[in-house]
């Protein structure tokens, strides 16, 4: 099992060797699944430039997604513990989406990808 406190030097020797959760799994892997899909890096995005949303930003936003697709990401990213969904039963009622801690902790990994994405632009 990894430590959380390794290296980036220590990482590099030890993944030769393969580096495996407590169950015998990738690492890698709960994230991958997480955010596998066209549109759920997309709305990860849009949470990173706002601290909340509504339903009706991320559609103007991300104009060619449908509302099924949009509703069935957003549940599954909260499902996953990374969107917090609050519900404000006022007239009219209306939702707003956050990062959760745990979705919070994944601004550095962005980040990394962000660096990639601009090193590796074609």
């Amino acid at each position: 099992m990894m430590n959380e406190m390794m290296t980036y030097e220590e990482y590099l020797v030890d993944v030769k060797k393969g580096i495996l959760t407590e169950n015998g799994n990738c690492p890698v892997t709960p994230l991958l699944l997480m955010l596998q899909g066209k549109w759920k890096s997309q709305i990860l995005y849009e949470l990173c430039i706002h601290d909340t949303i509504r339903f009706g930003e991320f559609k103007k936003s991300l104009s060619s997604i449908t509302n099924t697709m949009l509703t069935n990401s957003l549940r599954e990213l909260e499902a996953d513990g990374l969107v917090n969904r609050m519900q404000f039963n006022e007239i009219p009622p209306h939702v707003e989406y956050s990062f959760t801690e745990k979705g919070e902790n994944l601004m550095p990994v962005f980040y990394s990808i962000m660096l990639w994405g601009f090193k590796n632009e074609i």
